[in-house]
């Protein structure tokens, strides 16, 4: 099978334009099939905020109100995908923006209420729509995905980008040797967060539980990681975790400069 590359770009990247500049730049000269799944919520907390509309957040999930998810929808589906997909253009790679309604991409289930917290207008994939994903690549498309679902009854659905790479992923690991890169301004897993020369170059699900236990991985590197492991077991080929920077250097081995997940 070819190779395919899904890399997910998030963190302080989206909100840098000199920093997304640099990477789009790095992106359009990979070679071969890829997919970019994007984020984008610290610019949508400011979007929010410019109307008037206060964030909430608990455990670092966003709850996502009737009038958060038109925000979202605004930022995510509009805003920053689409200024992502001309800038692609610009670089000769015919880029095609998506939100999992486009094609029935990505079907998801609205979360249920736990411990009296709604999360609102927030969605769990249950279903990809791989073999259109993988018609359009096929005819050299480059789709650029934002984090959004729908739930078929006509509602949009906020969902965590990591977690689209995962299933999307998956999805087209039947087609490709998938590889699944989440790209932000870390240089991958550190030992500490404060330093970037403590980069973890290997983790296995064996090792994680015990960085976890020690408080080594905390916060948003535990879902990360989470839907690494997930991917892995469901057929992905391989799961990498680096510096936006590194992803230049995905074809040339360079392995001493991101964590690899096993």
């Amino acid at each position: 099978m070819k190779s395919l590359n899904i890399v997910k770009i998030g963190g302080n990247v989206i909100d840098n334009q000199d920093a997304l500049n640099e990477f789009i730049l790095a992106f359009s000269k990979l070679e071969g099939y890829k997919l970019l799944v994007h984020g984008g919520g610290k610019i949508a907390t400011k979007m929010a905020e410019n109307l008037h509309l206060k964030t909430k957040m608990i455990e670092g999930r966003r709850i996502t109100d009737d009038h958060m998810i038109d925000v979202i929808t605004m930022t995510y589906g509009g805003l920053i995908n689409k200024k992502i997909v001309s800038q692609m253009q610009c670089y000769g790679i015919n880029a095609v923006g998506l939100s999992g309604a486009d094609g029935n991409l990505i079907l998801s289930e609205k979360r249920s209420k736990k411990d009296d917290i709604d999360f609102g207008w927030v969605g769990d994939p249950k279903q990809v729509n791989g073999k259109w994903l993988r018609s359009l690549i096929m005819e050299e498309l480059v789709p650029i995905i934002a984090p959004l679902t729908h739930d078929g009854k006509g509602n949009l659905l906020n969902t965590n980008a990591d977690t689209i790479a995962n299933v999307v992923g998956v999805a087209l690991s039947s087609f490709f040797d998938v590889s699944i890169n989440y790209c932000f301004e870390l240089n991958g897993v550190l030992e500490d967060i404060h330093n970037q020369s403590t980069l973890i170059k290997d983790i296995t699900y064996e090792k994680y539980q015990i960085l976890k236990k020690n408080g080594v991985i905390v916060q948003g590197m535990v879902p990360k990681l989470e839907n690494a492991f997930d991917a892995i077991q469901k057929g992905v080929k391989g799961v990498r975790i680096m510096n936006h920077r590194s992803i230049s250097k995905l074809e040339k081995e360079y392995y001493d400069e991101f964590t690899t997940i096993h």
